[in-house]
């Protein structure tokens, strides 16, 4: 009996010993919150309070894992800098959980991303990967389809508070099967982009309509952006004593050159399907799909685009605005290197200009902003080619998104899912939004705190206020396997921007590479669905006689040029953005 009432005693004690533990580890995960909350998550579309619980949810459901360390990689944006310096070390504060959150090229993480489907061998346990892959992650079963695992394995690791509604892209990460396989961590699209000060100026406006017998503005057509370049480059040639140029992009053989026409140049061209966010049956890379959603070809002659007039037209301006209109040393530079170079205050437009470059547009020591620090520039939608059509894609929008495979064991995907929600969750993105000019969530974009900032980003926080954003969508789920066809755009395509080649050679070329890889991945049987079963070849004039993409060569594929004044299109813009 004494035995008994001592075992009792001991169990009680270690009970209360217990309970106080865990009363003491509730305590200091509240101040932790609350500490994180004050020193980096003030701005929040969430209240203080609401803020904390959040974060307490992450300290508590987070317990089986305390002490792990787990890898996760993005590429290197500012966005995700910030998420390395600032979240990670904040989430392991929180829950105990060590998160190394690798920053390397794109190019790296989609080798590794690769390598992990192909070989099963675990490199890292989360990916933000861009949701271009969302073709390839829909196919090969080794990715992680999260409405699945919502219900599932990840049933009580799903923040109640994630509200995916909230999301402005999950359309992008969504496979024809309606299911979501890519959460947007980030997301930026390609703009025009000018320099509004000198479009004000009405001794260059008077000028310009003597020469062109229109009014200088946001171009609408190609046509108009052909005009304001030779404008710039011939007929004004030099302001304040410096040589200037009508049009910036880069030419030289690297991976990015492939982003420049897969991403925008032939979909803005009018070279595929009307259909968002993907264009159907031939979305933006030329490739026709069945009604089953399985890839049939990219060549005209099996009823794709890839290779179409509009794409010939496409390249075609590409060479030649680039070698006119353009600084000479534009034809050596890749994405990275051209991006902030209209910062420098010597181009006048921009055909697309990625929207990831805002935060460096903005600092009041450059010659592209005023003494306040208010922007000389101005973004708006990109010009549509003669073969575009409504109801297209207007341009590119790139969506990094969490990505998750089988292959990663399933402890260290439930905390990487977990960094994963925090990195997105409403406690910290607006403050990410802030830091990286990113946005994911519509309930930041309508914030207060992205009103005060919208005079500063030149029509940043209008573009993503307006319903019409949705038409600026990354490339499709026709795309079977990116990693392995992404290539085949930089490698055929640079011999025609270095003049070795004519445009259309270069992409009968690859609309050729195309049609074969996809043919030896279907013979491979690697697919687990929606696999390529391409058309027999026919004479490329029976598909371009056909109704849609691909569409016949025009007679006249430069019309009469045509724009419209930048504030009249903005008011139009803001009428329309009344979602909330």
């Amino acid at each position: 009996m004494k035995n008994n009432r001592l075992k009792l005693t001991a169990l009680a004690g270690s009970l209360l010993l217990a309970s106080g533990a865990l009363h003491a580890q509730s305590d200091d995960a509240r101040a932790i919150a609350e500490r994180l909350v004050d020193e980096h998550f003030q701005n929040s579309t969430l209240s203080r309070e609401e803020q904390i619980e959040e974060l307490l949810w992450f300290a508590k459901v987070a317990e089986p894992f305390r002490d792990m360390e787990i890898n996760t990689v993005a590429e290197g944006l500012t966005t995700h800098v910030w998420e390395r310096d600032v979240l990670a070390p904040a989430f392991e504060e929180l829950t105990g959980i060590r998160v190394t959150h690798n920053i390397i090229g794109e190019g790296d993480v989609v080798d590794n991303m690769q390598t992990q489907m192909q070989t099963g061998r675990n490199i890292y346990d989360g990916y933000v990967n861009d949701s271009d892959a969302i073709g390839t992650h829909i196919r090969y079963g080794t990715t992680i389809n999260l409405n699945e695992a919502m219900e599932n394995e990840w049933a009580d690791y799903t923040l109640p508070t994630l509200d995916l509604d909230d999301f402005i892209g999950l359309q992008y990460g969504t496979g024809p099967d309606g299911n979501l396989y890519q959460l947007p961590d980030q997301q930026f699209a390609n703009l025009y982009w000018f320099r509004y000060d000198w479009f004000q100026r009405e001794d260059l406006q008077e000028q310009f309509r003597e020469i062109y017998g229109y009014d200088l503005g946001v171009p609408t057509n190609w046509t108009a952006y052909e005009d304001i370049a030779e404008f710039f480059t011939e007929h004004v040639g030099e302001i304040d004593g410096e040589q200037i140029y009508g049009h910036m992009d880069y030419g030289r053989r690297d991976p990015s050159l492939g982003w420049r026409f897969h991403d925008s140049w032939l979909s803005m061209a009018g070279m595929g399907s009307p259909g968002v966010p993907f264009g159907n049956p031939v979305d933006d890379w030329g490739i026709r799909v069945d009604e089953e959603s399985r890839p049939v070809g990219a060549s005209v002659s099996r009823g794709g685009a890839t290779n179409s007039p509009a794409s010939v037209f496409a390249v075609t301006k590409m060479v030649e605005w680039l070698d006119k209109y353009a600084p000479p040393e534009a034809q050596g530079m890749t994405f990275g290197e051209a991006g902030p170079v209209p910062a420098q205050g010597n181009i006048a437009q921009q055909m697309f200009w990625y929207t990831a470059f805002t935060a460096d547009m903005t600092d009041p020591g450059l010659p592209v902003t005023d003494e306040e620090g208010n922007p000389k520039w101005r973004m708006a939608p990109s010009p549509t080619g003669p073969y575009w059509e409504e109801g297209m894609k207007v341009g590119y929008q790139d969506v990094g998104s969490w990505t998750f495979f089988d292959s990663t064991p399933e402890d260290r995907r439930t905390a990487a899912w977990l960094f994963a929600q925090f990195s997105t969750a409403k406690t910290v993105s607006l403050e990410k939004l802030m830091a990286g000019l990113t946005p994911i969530r519509e309930s930041d974009i309508f914030s207060e705190q992205m009103t005060e900032m919208a005079p500063k980003l030149g029509g940043l926080v209008e573009f993503y206020r307006s319903p019409n954003e949705s038409n600026w969508t990354p490339s499709s789920t026709n795309v079977p396997d990116y990693p392995r066809m992404a290539p085949l755009w930089w490698q055929n395509l640079a011999p025609a921007v270095s003049g070795e080649v004519t445009p259309k050679e270069a992409l009968d070329n690859l609309a050729g590479e195309l049609d074969n890889i996809m043919s030896r991945l279907a013979r491979a049987n690697v697919f687990e669905s929606y696999p390529p079963l391409l058309n027999e070849e026919r004479d490329p004039e029976y598909w371009l006689s056909q109704e849609g993409s691909p569409k016949a060569e025009l007679e006249n594929e430069m019309p009469q040029g045509t724009t419209v004044p930048y504030d009249q299109m903005m008011e139009e813009w803001m009428a329309a953005g009344t979602r909330q």
